[in-house]
């Protein structure tokens, strides 16, 4: 039965049933909150839902959870004095607003939108002074940004299939994404270590403690150390070597170091500022907790959006940071002026800097109209906050709170010294001694031990050094040379990844993490276990290489950032949302054809295997499943299964043995899972089944449950497909009814099969 609302009573539609409870604890009784669990309508599953020829027209359908619940919406809709609608601060959130409209057939003057940034009583009640309509320029960025992904998916994955193998998918941002692993994994391949020497010497000055090191930095008046530049796919990367390629060529300069004299030649004394970093944007966020926190992409964007839409806290429920989808560095002038008082009571007026901050953003098409990532209230700091948060929500939220108030507070000031040494007679040695001290700590004060910026304290150096004059001669206490080894570019993890994603304008705030994931799932990328970094896989490696060559616009960075930016335009009103589809598909559909001609299918791959049955050598093949090696010789049936990570599956040994030939059971792997095997495979064929727990089932056939065919009436029995498991008719072929089952009734069904079966063991 349709839920309403009180004759009189104000309706506000949410997305979330989180933000449902916390908005509606703030608005009262005169209020019905109600939310529609995300978005209601989507472009259909089974076919593209694009009108290509005429407009690029979508045909959206409600998703199966929207379709009572949109019932009951218009039910409260139709009873309500008011209806807003307070679906989240972005495209995607306009995007559900609009289709609710649609779909509860909303008139314009039965409506408003409104939305806030942070799920506080204030944000709330202000959003409702500037209530306004559905921003059509916002709906169609949405829109055009689906049905583009909609084509791209639908048309690019079928030749896939055809020219590589089934089950494979592409997408306009994902097939970008893993080319940039892809690419890189064959720049680490093709680097060429060098390697070098460094030298560095101990000093002190007679009388006068501590003694320090320093580096070499000029030989014979030259630079010591060089920089070679190489060009890859997505950036430049640096490489630092010396012109000591050889230990023999330290050999002279250390002779020298020790024959003297070693004078200061120069003391260089600077007063260093250091700016706080700016508060929080998506990218930065999970760039930070996955290389301070560990967390994956995925899990910090889920976290935050429990601390965004509402902690209970003593009986009330706080939102207790702002929208965790954005590309704005803006900070409200009400919370700055907050900050401001919570930094000069807490810290003092010294830490308060005497302008306030203001930070530009960087990202491309960044919308400035949004806010930062920030604590709705610094106030409730973390250890304030620790009681009523998970251990990871604890985490996450001492992040975002000393990162904000770190960016509100002043400067840190570092007094630095360089200290250049010359050796010999005519300055044919130069070594450089550096240090530095904090004067003031500013925004560093608020983070424990300085861990913020350590990094960068490091490089710069935090030597004591003694006091020192120009010309002061020097003792050598101890020379040093090391040996180095260069190393390739490193393997992409989540932080470095979303970095480049967003230094080049791929994606926005709201898809970083999903693309992640996706490409994570379709096994394109993998992610180490020890190292937690994302490499490509060969399938990964061999689907862009075959799109790269066809589609060399929807395969480049800067294309796929242009049509980023003309989605922007689309979403500001300067651009036709159609126009932008039309002349994306013109191109598209020319690559696509030619695609469909020129792309060949890869050749399966020579290897050093032999084939454990006929000794000839094997060949590397991919099915959907993964790949594997199969023999060189057609009449041959000898195959090994390979792991994701192209090891051979080994067989595991076990106590059992085969009851049609004698010899020893083993447990292998197949597309379904594991199973026992003879060993003596492929003279005996002998396999049982192992369930859940690994223990071996009988082969008795299809499993027949208790549950009777609606049609004839006949057991339903437990049966599988190349898609899966499912239940059929006994009666099949004369009764061909199926039921689509859940893994974990498969698993309550071979369960009880296998007590039964004991049961009937014991008897």
């Amino acid at each position: 039965m349709a839920t309403t609302n009180p004759k009189g009573k104000k309706l506000v539609i949410v997305e979330s049933p989180t933000k449902q409870k916390t908005i509606s604890k703030i608005l009262g009784n005169d209020y019905i909150v109600r939310s529609s669990f995300g978005h209601v309508r989507d472009l259909p599953s089974k076919d593209i839902g694009v009108d290509i020829e005429h407009g690029f027209k979508p045909t959206y359908v409600a998703v199966d959870r929207a379709k009572r619940l949109i019932a009951e919406l218009t039910a409260a809709a139709k009873n309500a004095s008011e209806i807003y609608l307070a679906t989240d601060p972005d495209r995607e959130g306009e995007a559900i607003a609009w289709h609710l409209v649609e779909l509860l057939k909303l008139p314009k003057d039965r409506y408003q939108r409104i939305y806030f940034h942070e799920i506080t009583p204030a944000a709330i009640k202000e959003s409702f002074a500037h209530a306004r309509k559905i921003d059509d320029n916002l709906v169609n960025a949405q829109q055009a940004r689906r049905i583009l992904d909609r084509i791209v998916g639908y048309k690019l994955s079928p030749l896939l299939w055809k020219k590589i193998t089934s089950g494979l998918s592409a997408g306009r941002v994902q097939s970008v994404a893993v080319r940039l692993l892809a690419e890189r994994a064959k720049e680490i391949a093709e680097f060429k270590e060098q390697e070098y020497w460094t030298i560095g010497a101990q000093f002190e000055k007679p009388g006068a403690a501590p003694s320090f090191w320093a580096r070499v930095t000029k030989w014979q008046g030259k630079n010591v150390e060089q920089t070679t530049t190489y060009k890859l796919f997505a950036e430049d990367y640096k490489v630092k070597t010396t012109v000591f390629d050889k230990p023999e060529k330290l050999a002279p300069l250390s002779e020298l170091l020790r024959k003297g004299p070693n004078t200061v030649l120069k003391v260089e004394k600077k007063e260093v500022k250091q700016k706080p970093k700016p508060p929080f944007i998506t990218s930065s966020m999970q760039q930070d907790a996955y290389n301070k926190l560990g967390f994956p992409s995925q899990k910090t964007m889920m976290t935050a959006q429990h601390l965004y839409e509402g902690i209970d806290v003593q009986g009330q429920t706080v939102g207790l940071i702002t929208y965790m989808r954005t590309d704005s560095f803006n900070v409200s002038k009400l919370l700055q002026e907050q900050t401001k008082k919570f930094i000069g009571e807490k810290y003092g007026p010294a830490f308060v800097p005497a302008k306030q901050p203001v930070y530009k953003s960087k990202v491309m098409g960044a919308q400035e109209a949004h806010e930062s990532i920030h604590p709705t209230d610094v106030r409730r700091t973390p250890q304030a906050m620790k009681p009523f948060l998970t251990s990871d929500q604890y985490k996450l939220y001492e992040l975002i709170w000393l990162r904000f108030v770190a960016s509100q507070m002043a400067d840190a000031v570092f007094n630095t010294v360089a200290i250049d040494i010359a050796s010999g007679s005519k300055e044919q040695c130069v070594l450089r001694a550096s240090g530095r001290t904090v004067k003031f700590p500013g925004y560093l004060s608020i983070y424990k031990d300085q861990e913020e910026d350590s990094s960068e304290e490091k490089e710069d150096g935090s030597a004591l050094l003694p006091i020192l004059a120009e010309g002061d001669e020097l003792k050598l206490l101890d020379i040093k040379t090391k040996d180095h080894k260069t190393t390739p570019p490193p393997c992409y993890n989540e932080a470095s990844l979303i970095k480049t994603l967003e230094k080049h304008g791929i994606g926005r705030p709201s898809t970083y993490a999903p693309t992640i994931k996706t490409i994570l799932d379709r096994k394109y990328i993998a992610r180490q276990p020890k190292t937690s970094k994302l490499v490509a896989t060969d399938l990964g490696i061999t689907v862009t290489d075959s799109l790269k060559d066809f589609f060399k616009e929807i395969m480049d960075l800067s294309y796929t950032a242009g049509v980023e930016e003309q989605l922007d335009q689309v979403a500001e009103g300067n651009q036709q949302w159609v126009k932008l589809l039309s002349d994306f598909y013109t191109n598209f559909k020319k690559e696509l054809d030619e695609a469909e001609q020129g792309m060949q299918r890869p050749a399966a791959k020579e290897t050093d295997e032999k084939c454990p049955i006929c000794g000839k050598m094997m060949l590397k093949k991919r099915s959907r499943f993964g790949e594997y090696l199969v023999c060189s010789d057609p009449q041959c049936k000898g195959k090994i299964n390979l792991t994701s990570s192209g090891e051979k599956v080994q067989p595991e040994k076990t106590d059992e043995i085969c009851d049609k030939c004698g010899a020893p059971m083993v447990i292998r792997t197949g597309r379904r899972g594991k199973f026992l095997a003879c060993s003596a495979y492929p003279k005996c064929k002998n396999t049982y089944s192992l369930d859940a727990q690994g223990h071996k089932v009988a082969s008795t056939g299809p499993i027949i449950t208790d549950r009777l065919c609606e049609k004839c009436g006949k057991p339903m029995v437990l049966r599988t497909s190349k898609r899966g498991e499912f239940l059929g008719c006994s009666g099949y072929p004369k009764c061909k009814t199926i039921v689509t089952v859940t893994p974990e009734e498969i698993e309550q069904i071979k369960a009880a099969h296998a007590a039964k079966t004991a049961a009937e063991a014991k008897k």
